[in-house]
């Protein structure tokens, strides 16, 4: 039996989680239905266009994802200081952006106060409303209900868009948290959607690479802020330039179909985390394949699983050998 989303997160743990949302009618969410011939592309933009919208109203922040014909990946960081640090004010103002929340938050936000004796009232409100505010749950709600309404209405139907549950991973480590970014990263070029990074459309990948063109990065993306050190600011621990060459590299690999034809392991970001270029080519390319509920070394995956209050932990063999 699946466990709930909700004991699935598990923020002591890691603030890194990937989450996969899949169609579950015959019709597609974008590209074209070649038994139809009718072209959902511009639904791409709905998905990245909500996608971000949210990331700057959630305590969440999206490090990288990919919208493809039936499916939807994202890799996500929960900041859950950055939640506990707003204001009543911050909170409300965050939510009434989704939802026109209570006639008690309208006036406090209209007037800036209430009276005393509703207050522990907003209090309590406004508590509900931060931890939905860095809830993936809630953000991943707020993402495909809206796309499913704008689908149905398209379509003229009722009923089910998605899955009933998104898929969620956790992402234990650096290792976990880099290959299931380049997963993301390349997944049109796997498929054969495009030929390469800087042209596959509505994914993070492009997004870097065209703001990296202007010496920047995406103010709607995670940013890269180099390696681990002392009194570093928040952002992905690796060089935004080191991991551009590795997906640059490793979509070289699968566009020709010749494994090991570059040697990775020149790589810094591998060289770094000690991943062999070999494990790096299988788990770059097939990370959902060799991966369960949550992904890195035996120690740190064994630690999630007893915190998270799994019966029985699933096989991590090949995940342990990947990335040992």
């Amino acid at each position: 039996m699946s466990k709930a989303r909700s004991q699935q997160i598990s923020l002591s743990d890691t603030p890194y989680y990937h989450c996969v949302s899949r169609c579950v009618r015959r019709a597609f969410l974008c590209g074209e239905d070649s038994s139809t011939g009718q072209c959902y592309e511009h639904r791409r933009s709905w998905v990245e266009m909500r996608l971000l919208h949210l990331s700057r109203i959630f305590a969440i922040k999206v490090c990288a994802y990919a919208v493809m014909s039936n499916h939807t990946h994202v890799v996500l960081y929960v900041d859950a200081d950055a939640a506990a640090s707003w204001s009543i004010e911050e909170v409300l103002s965050r939510w009434h952006q989704l939802h026109k929340g209570t006639m008690i938050t309208q006036q406090y936000m209209m007037n800036g106060n209430v009276p005393e004796y509703l207050q522990p009232l907003l209090n309590e409100t406004v508590e509900t409303y931060r931890q939905r505010l860095m809830d993936i749950s809630w953000f991943m709600k707020e993402l495909n209900e809206n796309i499913a309404r704008q689908a149905n209405l398209e379509d003229k139907c009722t009923g089910r868009f998605w899955e009933g549950r998104f898929k969620s991973q956790a992402l234990l480590d650096e290792a976990a948290l880099i290959a299931c970014m380049a997963y993301v990263d390349l997944n049109p070029v796997r498929a054969k959607i495009d030929h390469t990074p800087e042209t596959s459309a509505y994914t993070s990948i492009k997004k870097r690479i065209n703001a990296a063109k202007r010496n920047q990065q995406p103010k709607t993306l995670y940013p890269f802020v180099g390696n681990p050190r002392e009194n570093q600011s928040k952002g992905l621990p690796f060089k935004l330039e080191d991991y551009l060459e590795l997906v640059d590299l490793t979509g070289r690999i699968v566009r020709q179909d010749k494994r090991g034809s570059i040697d990775l392991s020149l790589a810094p970001i591998l060289q770094r985390l000690n991943i062999p270029s070999e494990n790096w080519l299988t788990i770059a390319i097939e990370f959902e394949k060799h991966t369960h509920a949550a992904v890195g070394t035996e120690l740190i995956l064994s630690n999630y699983y007893q915190n998270a209050g799994y019966k029985r932990r699933p096989k991590i063999g090949r995940t342990k050998q990947l990335l040992a």
